[in-house]
């Protein structure tokens, strides 16, 4: 009894000294679902069994021109909680913790700092240094309940039963039918294949069955008329060539939000319409501000959709691709209402690069099994294979995003047009990207990634130029490359080395060689990596890359593995420092660790 009573003293304080609080700003509720597209009904997916969802759908704004900025979650997710672009910050890369710049909060601290309730349950995964004060709850029994009466509230609510981890075991009984699952026309119709896509539907159905319990205990704790509610995705996903991957079904996600009627003014559209402004991730932050009348920070990079601060709709939407747990590789991506442009700076690499955590679908296997056994149409076996430096996808007409349009003449103008939005980006937010992570490491010991580019020390034109040409596959521009390893700055040297590579330049072995001796690790390993390739120096380049495993710096050791990785038996100088880099304990993250198991399983198949 006296409980109730200081509950409701609470409240009639809350009403009567923060009316605005307490009575005009709107909750908000965020539920997110992990790795998956626009699998939905509501989006015209027929095999999909999304009722829940579907019907919220009909009463709310559906947006179909939506996306991830990454195609994986941890990157996607400092977008979100930063409303920054993560190349901009340094954090690009799969499971890192470099730091932020100082200015930059975690946006649920302003709402707390105006009264608001933060929960989030459960994940986190923001590829930064933690701000544990954004939340007033963060575990997996948060929940907005705790509140104190009459204070809004932010919650976050992750559905994670569609995660990739969903498909590591085979599930005997299905409700989807694997004989009748649509399959895309990259993957080979093989029994493990059909039989993910059909736990994946599942796992699909599951997620809709929770939302809808959330939807629900929203209702029963007669909070619907006060709460705006968004439903979307972290990423696409799940199988292979979705999620980490630059296409459709990486970076399209589904977006769904619902404003009662007492907040729809704070929408220009009517609620059960379909929207196609294009919509990312880097506009999440500032449209929650807007929309409980919060001031959006200038140095937040996106705009919000909704609320009294909507911006204009953007002509672009931005992706991009860094090192993927184990595997090293850089793209970029610009997305308009009709094409998707990539830009491939790392081509040598093949899309498939194995990845352990990937390769515990049993469907992966199946379909690398079956490229090996060369039984695969062109499109079937692109993934297994090298890159171009672009792709151009008319998303309309070919929605899988398998026929590249980069090299037809009908399409140079979009190209370009398209081509050059992408250069104006990266330089606009002086993407740090184009730094190597083992770089990027000793930097962010120092300072932040953000004030680093902008102190006067990151030659951004240079190094984003030499990159251009080095990714480029054009032989013209080799005397420039073997010129540019002669560079002052060590990621122009970096990337004239990854350009020899590139071409399998047939002259450069003088330069190369001496690039072995660089003070700079990255650029030691790259410049062995050309050598190897392209067989002026086998051996040199293996003792050069066996001696980068003894750095202490993870991510050269990572960047030397994934090259002794693809030198089969040419490997057995190396085995044991791989084999005292695979018998550690992990610091923090164990990508170093996977690599050196692979590598040792690899040599001893080769052998």
């Amino acid at each position: 009894m006296i409980q109730l009573t200081r509950k409701i003293l609470w409240a009639i304080w809350t009403i009567a000294l923060h009316p605005v609080i307490a009575q005009d700003r709107p909750n908000i509720l965020w539920i997110v679902s992990e790795d998956n597209t626009i699998l939905l009904g509501s989006y015209g997916d027929k095999f999909a069994t999304t009722p829940n969802l579907d019907q919220f759908a009909t009463g709310s704004i559906r947006y179909k021109n939506a996306f991830s900025t990454a195609p994986v979650c941890a990157p996607s997710r400092n977008t979100l909680i930063t409303g920054m672009y993560p190349p901009s910050l340094g954090t690009e890369h799969m499971r890192s913790t470099y730091p932020s710049p100082a200015f930059v909060k975690f946006f649920p601290k302003y709402l707390r700092e105006a009264g608001y309730y933060t929960t989030n349950n459960a994940k986190k995964d923001y590829n930064t240094t933690d701000q544990l004060d954004a939340w007033d709850e963060s575990s997996n029994k948060a929940t907005y309940k705790n509140r104190k009466p009459g204070q809004p509230f932010f919650a976050v609510f992750n559905l994670n039963v569609s995660h990739e981890s969903s498909l590591h075991e085979p599930v005997p009984a299905l409700k989807h039918d694997p004989e009748k699952v649509p399959l895309p026309p990259y993957h080979p119709a093989t029994p493990e294949l059909k039989h993910d896509w059909a736990q994946y539907y599942d796992k699909l159905e599951e997620m809709d069955r929770q939302f809808g319990k959330l939807l629900q205990e929203l209702k029963d704790e007669g909070l619907a008329d006060n709460t705006i509610v968004f439903y979307y995705a972290d990423n696409g996903g799940v199988l292979a060539r979705s999620k980490r991957f630059m296409y459709e079904s990486g970076l399209h996600v589904s977006l769904i939000v619902h404003l009662p009627p007492k907040y729809a003014h704070l929408a220009n559209q009517k609620q059960g319409s379909v929207s196609d402004r294009l919509v990312t991730f880097l506009d999440f932050a500032p449209t929650v501000l807007s929309l409980v009348d919060i001031k959006v920070p200038d140095y937040m990079q996106g705009g919000a959709f909704l609320g009294k601060q909507q911006k204009p709709e953007p002509q672009y939407a931005f992706g991009f691709r860094g090192r993927m747990d184990e595997r090293i590789d850089m793209s970029r991506s610009v997305r308009d209402k009709k094409f998707r442009y990539i830009r491939n700076y790392l081509p040598n690499k093949i899309y498939g690069q194995y990845l352990e955590y990937l390769w515990r679908a049993p469907s992966v296997k199946s379909w690398e099994d079956l490229y090996k056994a060369g039984k695969l149409n062109a499109v079937q076996s692109k993934f297994w294979e090298q890159k171009p430096a672009e792709e151009l996808f008319d998303v309309d007409a070919d929605p899988h995003n398998i026929h590249n349009l980069a090299g037809d003449p009908k399409y140079r103008k979009e190209l370009e047009r398209l081509r050059k939005a992408n250069n104006q980006w990266i330089r606009s937010y002086k993407d740090v990207g184009f730094i190597p992570e083992a770089i990027i490491y000793e930097i962010a010991k120092m300072t932040p990634l953000y004030d680093y580019a902008r102190g006067g020390k990151y030659n951004f034109e240079k190094i984003a130029a030499t990159a251009d040409i080095a990714s480029s596959r054009n032989p013209g521009h080799m005397q420039a490359l073997i010129k540019a390893l002669g560079d002052g700055d060590p990621s122009v040297r970096y990337w004239a080395a990854t350009g020899l590579t590139v071409l399998k330049a047939a002259s450069g072995k003088d330069a190369l060689q001496k690039a072995l001796k660089d003070p700079e690790v990255a650029v030691r390993i790259a410049a062995a990596e050309a050598l190897y390739v392209t067989g002026d120096d086998k051996p040199g380049a293996v003792v050069a890359l066996t001696d980068a495993l003894k750095s202490d710096n993870p991510y050269a050791r990572l960047q030397a593995l994934n090259i002794l990785d693809l030198t089969g038996k040419d490997a057995a100088p190396a085995v044991p420092d791989a084999e005292r880099i695979a018998g550690q304990k992990p610091e923090m993250f164990d990508y170093d660790i996977r690599a050196a198991k692979v590598l040792l399983q690899n040599y001893k198949n080769a052998k």
